[in-house]
């Protein structure tokens, strides 16, 4: 399709997550992800199995292929309306079948299944070399349960994202008021994090860590997306978790 007809099919959706860089200059309306770099995905993924867990509109599935990876399991079960949205308002794999058909990847390479996380299991769909997980663990009811399954799956390395209470905690004073370096998770049963009742937990940078590890790989490695957040969305952490 030529880029005239790809901006209007962007159009069409009311709502986009990820700003997806496609073909022709054409570029979708999303916000994320905040700092691509900071998420430290090596720039060569050449021969890698790669699974993308929570793939929305699929900005990490289509940056995987890029980077190189063999072939892209995505899935998602779109149970996160970002707080807001309408259901019929989210079109479910609508918008990444329409990247993926612009930026020329066909259905085996780059697959998408509606999925939770908790169903994962090496019967699936096998063993992957990298997974990725992001903006997903703080809409877990089962945190160390989806970490564990993502485990069985992973070989190699998994990168994952979430929101910390390092530098906020929505019971001691908001922004500047968090746990710091204690091995902390506060727990959310309503809407105290960003009124989105899908938001559960916030874990520190040091439980996040401290998970992965217990969930059996070997090298973690953790960093914050800054070190002086002026904003909510600015409380980021990452856990790189490697096997051996």
């Amino acid at each position: 399709m030529n880029a005239d007809e790809l901006e209007r099919r962007i159009a069409g959706f009311p709502y986009w997550y990820h700003r997806i860089e496609l073909t022709d200059g054409v570029v979708t309306p999303g916000w994320a992800p905040i700092d691509a770099a900071s998420y430290r995905i090596p720039d060569v993924l050449s021969g890698k199995r790669v699974l993308d867990i929570g793939a929305w509109d699929g900005y990490w599935s289509f940056e995987a292929l890029k980077r190189g990876a063999v072939q892209v399991v995505a899935i998602d079960d779109f149970s996160d309306y970002v707080g807001h949205l309408e259901t019929e308002d989210r079109k479910a794999w609508e918008t990444f079948d329409l990247c993926r058909e612009a930026l020329g990847y066909d259905e085996q390479q780059c697959q998408r299944h509606d999925l939770t996380i908790y169903d994962l299991t090496p019967e699936t769909f096998g063993t992957f070399d990298v997974v990725f997980c992001f903006g997903v663990l703080y809409h877990l009811r089962w945190p160390m349960y989806a970490i564990d399954k993502l485990a069985s799956v992973c070989t190699g390395d998994l990168f994952m994202e979430s929101a910390i209470a390092d530098d906020f905690s929505a019971y001691r004073g908001g922004l500047g008021k968090g746990f710091g370096a204690d091995m902390v998770m506060e727990f959310y049963p309503n809407d105290e994090y960003g009124e989105n009742v899908t938001n559960w937990w916030a874990p520190t940078l040091r439980a996040m860590g401290g998970m992965v590890k217990a969930a059996g790989f070997e090298t973690v490695r953790g960093w914050k997306l800054t070190d002086t957040p002026t904003r909510v969305s600015q409380c980021r952490g990452f856990v790189w978790g490697t096997k051996s």
